[in-house]
């Protein structure tokens, strides 16, 4: 296993990825989210505090509560194009030694991840399979900047337009959430 950083989040054509680096290697493993999970990762990142906990909050809210924490996620294996992921949670009965282990989508647990600051690592055969160099991720990060407020209004458009009202709300409270943040100096 490497140790490995969410290194960019893409919206592309094909869908949305996160790009996942190995530590001292340059190359990133591309790994497709949905949206949902795509907010809720952007949303950890930012820091932002939402007035309801999203599943990801409350998942930890409860391990907590029963004096759990995340050690470590690990997207660990490749099978027919998928990739597996897991926690590795310790406290109470559960040791470094003989940790819980819950398997995971790799999107829910790097939301899981970036919310306590848990390392990411991502199996060698994963990289050896996946790994694509970034040279060729950073021209398509030149061409096409992401801007936040336009692809969250666009994600609420569509949310409406499918009448997905409960996600039009969450994504309209994040557009007013980014909208009263202070400008950087």
């Amino acid at each position: 296993m490497v140790l490995s950083e969410i290194w960019s989040i893409l919206k592309t054509s094909h869908g949305n990825a996160i790009l996942l680096k190995p530590r001292n290697m340059d190359i990133a493993v591309p790994i497709f989210i949905g949206t949902l999970e795509m907010q809720s990762i952007l949303i950890a990142k930012e820091g932002m505090k939402l007035p309801r906990p999203h599943t990801h909050d409350l998942f930890l809210n409860m391990l907590g509560n029963v004096n759990l924490s995340v050690r470590r996620v690990e997207v660990y294996e490749l099978k027919n194009d998928v990739f597996h992921a897991r926690l590795i949670i310790t406290g109470g009965e559960y040791t470094n030694e003989k940790p819980l282990i819950l398997e995971s989508r790799p999107s829910d647990a790097f939301a899981i991840a970036v919310r306590r600051k848990s390392p990411i690592f991502i199996g060698t055969s994963v990289i050896e399979q996946t790994g694509v160099p970034l040279d060729f991720f950073i021209g398509e990060l030149e061409e096409e900047p992401t801007d936040r407020h336009k692809s969250l209004r666009e994600q609420l458009e569509q949310a409406v337009a499918e009448e997905e009202y409960e996600q039009a709300a969450e994504i309209r409270d994040l557009l007013k959430l980014l909208e009263n943040e202070p400008e950087p100096i």
